[in-house]
């Protein structure tokens, strides 16, 4: 998993590797800035063992030797002084694999960069974003591609094969927390040739950007997968995968999302439904938060619930009863005010189960806050039964902070039901595609 300090610091440990048996560490990486995104996981040094992709800020992006944490390549010192339009790199958000493009055998990676930190809020000057495709076998620059409309982008891209097998579609939005923005889909086809002129634009927004990742999924029932996401200004919408029409808007007003929705059924039909956590308010001043669980067939809001204070971790979809019926788990801070000035943060893990209308909280409550860590859930030691991971910071008097966090695994005694499809960040192959077919 990425970590680090505060922006701009060097930590020794941005990126660890844990033992998942017993929580030793196994190795750790330096970077010379945070590493916030998810790792991607794929054997390029055919030693029989997974090895890491991870990206984070300040243009950082490694391939990491999974059986030792020794570093395979890194994107910027890769090339440095290769790039003839002196092109500024910014961000690193999640990557994803494509087909082999240089013809060595590997998938490449397909991946967002942009989002320039050091720009004023609402100054609309910055730098454009870019997608670019990289050899996962040395870290090389093969090819990239600005933004259609010149703007920024901090959306970690979808990425999903075309209905005719021949090309891929790509989801990406522009603009951030106070600058609008335009959601695309494009074609690896138009990447390769460096040109997205030709981006389908399927929503934009004046004042707020596009930040939570898409998913792709089937609701409309033809077998193509359509598009679910939501904007900064407090929608989630959905696009017909075939013709890029919408088919639904949710709107929740006074509030705004960085989240991606989780999939799951949670209505009693055979559609794929969502849920969603908004915060109440509008950033950085941004308080409690309020969710809604959306039926995927028509868009309406099926449930409301108003759990803890705000945070851009994502929601898990998983049925944890058996009852055929997915539930939700999720993260949830809260605050205790003690002698009238002094707060103390505490963090937990929240079930939903839509059928009952039950909320019940899962394991301990941790002393600090979970302001971006997705929960992960899963069989870690294949043994049958649901395992879940937590991490959260340790500091009980300060929600922001960078001086400790703790992981912990979760045991349970619930059986493993039915494939965990969407157990992590972007599911759980973190890739935000959701496979109603996979048993």
């Amino acid at each position: 998993m990425g970590a680090g300090r505060l922006e701009f610091q060097k930590c020794d440990s941005a990126v660890i590797a844990i033992d998942g048996k017993n929580g030793a560490l196994l190795w750790n990486v330096k970077a010379k800035d945070q590493v916030f995104g998810s790792a991607a996981f794929k054997d390029i040094n055919s030693d029989g063992i997974e090895d890491v992709f991870i990206g984070g800020r300040s243009a950082e992006l490694k391939a990491i030797n999974g059986s030792n944490g020794e570093l395979i390549w890194q994107f910027f010192k890769k090339n440095r002084g290769k790039d003839k339009k002196k092109i500024k790199w910014f961000n690193f958000y999640n990557p994803q694999f494509i087909p082999d493009q240089d013809q060595d055998g590997l998938e490449d990676i397909l991946i967002s960069n942009g989002g320039d930190v050091k720009v004023e809020p609402y100054n609309t000057d910055r730098p454009a974003g870019r997608l670019v495709i990289i050899s996962s076998r040395d870290g090389s620059l093969i090819t990239e591609a600005e933004m259609p409309d010149g703007k920024e982008i901090y959306m970690s891209i979808t990425v999903s094969e075309t209905p005719d097998g021949k090309d891929h579609e790509v989801v990406f939005g522009t603009g951030g927390e106070t600058v609008g923005g335009n959601l695309y889909v494009s074609y690896l086809s138009d990447i390769l040739q460096e040109d997205l002129s030709k981006a389908i634009l399927l929503d934009s927004s004046k004042e707020k950007g596009y930040i939570g990742p898409p998913v792709r999924v089937d609701i409309t029932g033809d077998h193509i997968s359509d598009i679910v996401t939501c904007s900064v200004d407090g929608r989630l919408m959905a696009f017909d995968g075939n013709d890029h029409k919408r088919l639904w808007e949710t709107f929740v007003p006074k509030t705004e999302s960085y989240s991606t929705p989780a999939v799951g059924y949670f209505t009693q039909d055979s559609i794929p439904d969502f849920f969603l956590s908004f915060s109440q308010g509008v950033w950085p001043n941004q308080g409690w938060s309020i969710q809604k669980m959306v039926d995927g067939k028509t868009g309406e809001v099926a449930f409301t619930d108003s759990l803890g204070f705000y945070q851009n971790t994502s929601p898990l979809a998983v049925d944890l009863n058996g009852d055929g019926w997915d539930e939700i788990l999720m993260s949830g801070n809260f605050k205790e005010t003690k002698n009238i000035f002094q707060k103390f943060f505490y963090t937990m893990l929240v079930k939903i189960d839509f059928q009952s209308d039950e909320v019940v909280q899962i394991g301990d409550t941790y002393e600090g806050n979970n302001i971006t860590s997705t929960p992960w859930t899963g069989d870690l030691d294949q043994d049958g039964f649901l395992d879940i991971l937590y991490c959260h910071s340790t500091n009980v008097r300060h929600t922001y902070n960078f001086n400790g966090m703790r992981i912990t695994r979760i045991a349970t005694k619930t059986p493993i039901y039915k494939t965990v499809k969407w157990g992590a960040y972007q599911g759980s192959k973190y890739d935000g595609v959701y496979r109603q077919n996979e048993k």
